[in-house]
């Protein structure tokens, strides 16, 4: 049975764990304060414009571990309800992530995080994801289409988790019952929340001023 306790400390860990920026951190570590370059957004991404790829590529993994990492230790920490606290130390996470406290709450849109976190509690829908993810980018090199088209992929494949029910998906919210429902409603918000963190990438889209990643000659 879930304790009080247990979900403020799970949520917590999460929380904090999120709100350490790491593009803000390696950044600096180059001497670039990456608020105030390119689209101003501490992310991957934003990273790797401006300080190229190696350096993207690091903050998006520390990103992706600090997703994963709160929401896979409580599985191992805490036997009964194990999911329901992997998924508050996930939610803690991106929040974190998003509005963090070391940085007057202004921070990521969270995809890398929230990829990290979903390979621990629901891989599969993050594998579709992820695939939606690179599809997309691999066809118009904009990594805000991509992240959006991620973001709307995870209640589609839960929808479509629930109604398959395929025997082999391991459900973890709800023990293995097969009752999808819980998976279905966090992915939509997780969904909600990535399309409320890309509004500006939706205004610049609009507009034809997106940043993209062109391919080389």
């Amino acid at each position: 049975m879930l304790t009080i306790p247990q979900m403020c400390l799970t949520a917590g860990v999460g929380y904090f764990v999120g709100s350490l920026s790491f593009a803000i951190l390696v950044a600096r570590s180059r001497g670039v304060d990456i608020r105030s370059v390119g689209s101003g957004n501490p992310g991957a991404t934003n990273v790797k414009r401006a300080l190229g790829r190696g350096a993207g590529n690091l903050v998006f993994l520390l990103d992706f571990l600090k997703g994963f990492l709160p929401a896979l230790w409580p599985m191992l920490v805490f036997a009964n309800d194990s999911g329901l606290l992997s998924i508050l130390g996930l939610t803690g996470a991106i929040l974190g992530h998003s509005f963090p406290v070391y940085y007057g709450f202004k921070g990521g849109k969270g995809v890398a995080t929230t990829m990290g976190g979903l390979l621990a509690v629901m891989p599969v829908v993050m594998l579709i994801g992820v695939l939606s993810w690179v599809v997309v980018f691999y066809t118009i090199r904009l990594v805000s289409v991509a992240s959006i088209a991620f973001g709307l992929a995870l209640p589609l494949a839960g929808w479509g988790l629930q109604a398959w029910k395929p025997g082999w998906f391991v459900n973890i919210l709800n023990n293995g019952s097969g009752d999808h429902q819980s998976e279905l409603v966090f992915a939509l918000l997780i969904s909600l929340l990535i399309l409320v963190r890309h509004r500006t990438n939706i205004v610049r889209l609009l507009r034809g001023e997106e940043l993209s990643f062109k391919k080389k000659d």
